[in-house]
C-alpha cells in the first residue's frame, strides 16, 4: 500500500493489467459495477425496512443516554464547534490507531505473548520486526496523520458547513446512521480500489506507492504508512467523501473514521486472529503486488484481479476464523515437491 528487487514483479503486473483492461473488457467490468451498487442500495433499502427497525427499537431504549450525553458535550463547546469536530474527526480515530497499534506493536516487537504469534501470517517474516525499518515507518506514519489527516479534516470540515452543521443539538437516528456507514462503504470500496491501482501503473509505483510495498509481509502500523501524495488520494479521500457527499454528522464521521482506520489497521496486522475480520486478502496483495487491490474484494472480483488469489491456501484461508486453532494448521500450505 515493494523495492527495486520487485520491479519485474511490478512490470509483468503493468502487462497482465493490460491485458485485462481492454476498452470492451473494461466496460464489461464497469456496467457489472454499476448493476451490483445498484443491487446493493436497493438491497439495503429492503434491510432498512425490516431488520433495522428492530435495531431501531433497541437503540431507542439507550436513546436518550447518548442524546443527553452528546447534548452536554454541544453546551460545553458551544462556540466552538471547529473545535469540538476536529477532536471528534482527529484526536478520538488518532487514539484508536495508536492503542491498536500499541497492543500489536508489543507482539510485534517481543514475540509475546506466543499465544498471538501463533495466528501470524506469514510465519517466516518480522519474527520479531527490524527495529531501524519500525521506526521509520513510525515516523511515516506520524508525518502523515500531523501534516497530510490533520489539514484535509480542517478542509472537510469547512466543506461540511456549507450543507448545514456537522455538530448539530441532535443525534442521528440508528437506521440513518446504519444506512450511512453503508454507504461509506461503498464510496470507500470504488474510490480506494482504483486510485490504489491507478497508483500501481509503472509510472507512480516507482515514485509514490513502492514505499508502501516495502512492507511485503505488512503489520498494522503500516496501514498508513505512505508517500504523503499516496496517503492523501488514496487513504484519505475514500474515506473522508462520504460524510462530505451526506453532510453528516459529526458524531457518524467520528465512528466511521475510527472503524475504518480500525479495519486498515486489522487488513495490514499480520495475523490472521479469531473472532476478527480476515487480513488474508490485503496481507497476499502485499506478498503479490498485482492482485487483491480493494477493500471488501468486490471489485477485484468484477475486474478478475483476485483470480490468483483464489486459486492459492491463503483464499481457502480468508473467512472468520471461530475456532482458537490457526487457520495456517487446519489449512496447512501443500508441501513442496522433495519434502
Amino acid at each position: 500500500m515493494t523495492v527495486g528487487t520487485r520491479v519485474s514483479d511490478t512490470s509483468g503486473a503493468a502487462t497482465t493489467s493490460s491485458r485485462q483492461e481492454s476498452p470492451g473488457g473494461l466496460w464489461d467490468s464497469v456496467k457489472k459495477t454499476a448493476v451490483v451498487i445498484g443491487s446493493g442500495i436497493l438491497f439495503l433499502a429492503a434491510f432498512g425496512n425490516s431488520l433495522t427497525w428492530h435495531l431501531q427499537r433497541f437503540w431507542g431504549a439507550s436513546g436518550d443516554f447518548w442524546q443527553n450525553l452528546w447534548t452536554k458535550l454541544y453546551v460545553m463547546f458551544e462556540g466552538h464547534h471547529a473545535a469540538l469536530f476536529f477532536l471528534g474527526t482527529m484526536l478520538l480515530p488518532t487514539l484508536t490507531h495508536w492503542a491498536v497499534n500499541a497492543l500489536l506493536l508489543l507482539v510485534d516487537t517481543t514475540g509475546k505473548p506466543s499465544f498471538i504469534t501463533r495466528y501470524r501470517i506469514q510465519m517466516d517474516k518480522n519474527n520479531p520486526v527490524d527495529p531501524v525499518k519500525l521506526r521509520h515507518a513510525i515516523k511515516t506514519v506520524t508525518f502523515n496523520q500531523v501534516f497530510v489527516s490533520g489539514p484535509m479534516v480542517v478542509v472537510v470540515y469547512y466543506l461540511m458547513t456549507l450543507r448545514g452543521d456537522p455538530c448539530g443539538p441532535e443525534l442521528p437516528t440508528f437506521h440513518w446512521a446504519l444506512m450511512e456507514l453503508a454507504f461509506f462503504s461503498i464510496v470507500e470500496e470504488v474510490l480506494f480500489y482504483y486510485s490504489h491501482r491507478l497508483f500501481h501503473h509503472p509510472s507512480l509505483y516507482k515514485h509514490y506507492h513502492k514505499q508502501h510495498h516495502e512492507w511485503t509481509a505488512p503489520i498494522g502500523v503500516v496501514a498508513t504508512y505512505a508517500h504523503p501524495l499516496e496517503h492523501m488520494l488514496s487513504n484519505m479521500l475514500p474515506v473522508v467523501l462520504g460524510p462530505v457527499i451526506l453532510g453528516s454528522h459529526l458524531t457518524s464521521t467520528s465512528m466511521w473514521y475510527c472503524l475504518a482506520l480500525f479495519s486498515t489497521t486489522i487488513s495490514h496486522c499480520g495475523y490472521h486472529l479469531p473472532f476478527l475480520p480476515s487480513p488474508e486478502f490485503h496481507d497476499f496483495h502485499h506478498l503479490r503486488f498485482n492482485q487483491c487491490f480493494g477493500v471488501f474484494g468486490i471489485l477485484d472480483r468484477l475486474h478478475g484481479t483476485d483470480s490468483k488469489f483464489r486459486q492459492t491456501k491463503q483464499y481457502e484461508r480468508h473467512t472468520l476464523l471461530t475456532s482458537l486453532t490457526p487457520l495456517n494448521e487446519s489449512i496447512p500450505d501443500t508441501p513442496k515437491k522433495g519434502q
